[in-house]
């Protein structure tokens, strides 16, 4: 079972932002910038092309939905996107406020957002999710 899969069944907690029966979107504890969030299908599945293709789809749909949010919510020009799929063995993509294409290194060094702080995005964010 993956730190993805504790999150969906709530033996860890998390920043939700956004879900629906088949995806689940949270804040990054770790984010490159404010309101950097991570969304996941609730299947347990490793390589995000290993995904059904009606299931990819929806995946992405769903993380359109949530990056829109994500620009209501924080103040960017645009929500960057990445897969990269090496650091956890459960897909995800990495939904990140950016100024500019220095702002989704994932070399840079991560922020240190106090709880408060991520309790009140998540909250701006699930507010903004349509």
């Amino acid at each position: 079972m993956t730190i993805f899969s504790k999150i969906i069944s709530g033996h860890i907690p998390s920043y939700k932002v956004a879900e629906n029966e088949n995806f689940l979107a949270f804040l990054d504890i770790f984010p490159l910038a404010k309101g950097h969030t991570l969304v996941i299908p609730k299947k347990e599945v490793d390589y995000i092309f290993d995904l059904e293709d009606t299931l990819l789809a929806e995946f992405h749909v769903f993380s359109k939905r949530v990056a829109k949010a994500i620009e209501k919510s924080v103040t960017c020009k645009r929500v960057g996107v990445a897969v990269i799929g090496l650091e956890v063995p459960h897909a995800h993509i990495h939904l990140v406020p950016i100024n500019n294409v220095g702002d989704i290194s994932f070399l840079s060094k991560k922020l240190t957002v106090p709880a408060e702080e991520l309790s009140e995005i998540a909250k701006k964010i699930k507010g903004n999710f349509i």
